[in-house]
């Protein structure tokens, strides 16, 4: 790992180097009305404070 034991958290189980990140997501990604309900209730404040409130 090129750095002396010991080192912050656990070492890989798997080489990550050989890992591929893959986006096979759709576009535009689905989002339920019910996510948007959550997303407002946890983050409304900031929400409101980055792009204003509804009013």
């Amino acid at each position: 790992m090129g750095y002396p034991w010991p080192f912050p958290g656990r070492p890989p189980k798997h080489d990550l180097s050989t890992w591929t990140v893959t986006d096979d997501w759709p576009h535009p990604v689905p989002v339920t009305e019910a996510e948007i309900e959550v997303f407002e209730q946890w983050f409304g404040d900031i929400f409101d404070e980055l792009f204003g409130s509804k009013g």
